[in-house]
C-alpha cells in the first residue's frame, strides 16, 4: 500500500476507509462482541453498493448517478445528522422558558477495565448515581425543593479516543414545587459541585460494592483478581478515598442556547470524519483538543489497528439508551408536568405542529443549503428515480 493516501478518491478521509482496509485484520488480532461486529460492518457498507440504493439520471445532461443507503448505525459518523435533527425538533417543545445549567459526572479511570467487560452494568450505575444525586439535590429545600428537569447523554470516550466515562446533564435551573409554583435559585447557581462529587462518588461506590456482592460482574483477564474479597475491598477503599469529578458550568442564555448544547452532544460519535486528517499506509492521523493545554488543537498519530481498537471501546451495548430524561422529563408524566411547569412560569404551551415530515431534500436544503434532486455535473437538470438498487455484497469497481 505504500505511502499512498486511503479516502482520496472522495478527496477526505473517513473512518469507513480505515474499518475497509484493516478491518480483517483488526478482527482477527481482538476478540470482539457481536455488537462491535456489527457497528464495523455497518460503518464499512454505508453508502456503498453493498446496501443498495437508487439510479437517478439528470433530465437535462443524462448524467448518471448512483444514491446509496445509509447504515443508519448510531456508531456510523455519517449517520447522526437527520437523527439529530429528529430529535431536536421533539425536544423543542419541552424546553422550558428557564436558564439550563451543564453539569458533567465523571468516573475514575480506575474503572476503565471494569467496564471494558460490564459495559452495560458499568454505564446503568452511572446513569443511576447521576440521576439520582441531582434529584435529590432538586428536591431538598435547602437548595431548590420541588422537582427538576435533566436530561443526561453518555459519552465514554475522551479526544484521543481513550476511555474516559462521564455523562454530560442539562438541568433546569430551578424546580417545580410540589403546590404547584416555580422554585428559582436563591444562590446565583444551582448546587455546589464539591458536595455533588461527594453524593456521587458515594452512590456509585454504594452500588458498585452491591453488583460485586450479587456476582454480577464478569470478572477476567485484568479485572480477575476482583473475584476475591481483598482486592474488591481495596478497590471501594480506593474510589472513597480520591475525589470525583463534577463540573459546572455557568447557565445557558436561551432556549436556542440550549437546543444548541443538545445538538452537539446527543448524537456525537466518539470520532467524526471531520477530525480524521491523515491515513497513510499503517498510520492514521487525527485532530484532537489537549485539555491539559486549554483546549490547544495538536494532532496524534496511532497504528491502524490501535485507532480501531480505541474506537470499539465506544460501541454500545445493544439496545442500550445513551440519553434519558429524568424529573419533569420522565416520559410517564412528562406531559402533565411540563403543562403545570409552563403554568407556573406563564409561559405558553407550544404549538402544535401540523405541517407534514420534511423531507430528506427540503431536510438537505436547509441543513446544508444543498439541493440533492439538482444534477451535480450540469448544475440544471433534475436527478429522477429511473432504478432502485438490491444490495451487492461484492460491487465491480
Amino acid at each position: 500500500m505504500g505511502a499512498r493516501k486511503i479516502g482520496a478518491r472522495h478527496g477526505k478521509v473517513e473512518l469507513a476507509d480505515i474499518v475497509r482496509a484493516h478491518g480483517v485484520a483488526f478482527r482477527a488480532a481482538h476478540r470482539l462482541c457481536a455488537v462491535q461486529h456489527r457497528a464495523l460492518a455497518a460503518i464499512e457498507r454505508c453508502r456503498t453498493a453493498a446496501l443498495g440504493g437508487e439510479l437517478r439520471v439528470c433530465e437535462a445532461c443524462g448524467t448518471p448517478r448512483y444514491v446509496y443507503h445509509s447504515c443508519r448505525n448510531r456508531h456510523c459518523p455519517k449517520c447522526q445528522m437527520r437523527a439529530k435533527e429528529r430529535w431536536l425538533a421533539a425536544r423543542r417543545a419541552e424546553v422550558l422558558p428557564v436558564p439550563y445549567y451543564h453539569i458533567v459526572f465523571t468516573l475514575p479511570h480506575e474503572l476503565n477495565p471494569l467496564a471494558q467487560g460490564n459495559a452495560r452494568a458499568l454505564y446503568t450505575m452511572l446513569f443511576a448515581a447521576a440521576s439520582e444525586t441531582l434529584l435529590e439535590f432538586g428536591e431538598n429545600p435547602h437548595w431548590l425543593g420541588g422537582e427538576i428537569a435533566a436530561t443526561l447523554v453518555l459519552h465514554t470516550w475522551g479526544q484521543t479516543l481513550t476511555q474516559h466515562l462521564h455523562v454530560h446533564a442539562l438541568v433546569t435551573g430551578g424546580a417545580l414545587a410540589p403546590d404547584g409554583h416555580w422554585i428559582h435559585p436563591r444562590r446565583g447557581f444551582l448546587f455546589p459541585v464539591k458536595a455533588l462529587s461527594t453524593v456521587f462518588r458515594g452512590k456509585f461506590t454504594a452500588g458498585l460494592k452491591r453488583t460485586f456482592a450479587c456476582g454480577a460482574l464478569a470478572l477476567a483477564g485484568s479485572t480477575a483478581r476482583l473475584t476475591e474479597a481483598r482486592p474488591r475491598v481495596a478497590l471501594l477503599a480506593a474510589l472513597r478515598a480520591q475525589p470525583w469529578v463534577v463540573y459546572a458550568r455557568r447557565p445557558f442564555a436561551g432556549p436556542e442556547a440550549v437546543l444548541d448544547y443538545l445538538g452537539r452532544y446527543t448524537h456525537r460519535t466518539a470520532i467524526g470524519n471531520e477530525r480524521l486528517l491523515a491515513f497513510e499506509a499503517e498510520t492514521v492521523r487525527f485532530r484532537y483538543k489537549d485539555y491539559s493545554q486549554r483546549g490547544r488543537r495538536r494532532v496524534m498519530a496511532l497504528p491502524a489497528l490501535e485507532f480501531l481498537h480505541r474506537f470499539s471501546l465506544h460501541v454500545l451495548p445493544r439496545g442500550f439508551n445513551r440519553i434519558r430524561h429524568y424529573g419533569l422529563l420522565a416520559n410517564r408524566n412528562k406531559h402533565l408536568l411540563l403543562a403545570r411547569a409552563r403554568s407556573a412560569l406563564a409561559a405558553p404551551a407550544p404549538a402544535r405542529k401540523t405541517t407534514p415530515p420534511e423531507t430528506a431534500a427540503a431536510f438537505w436544503q436547509r441543513i446544508a443549503g444543498i439541493d440533492i434532486e439538482r444534477c451535480p455535473r450540469c448544475r440544471r437538470g433534475t436527478l429522477r428515480l429511473v432504478a432502485r438498487l438490491a444490495p451487492q455484497w461484492h460491487p465491480p469497481p
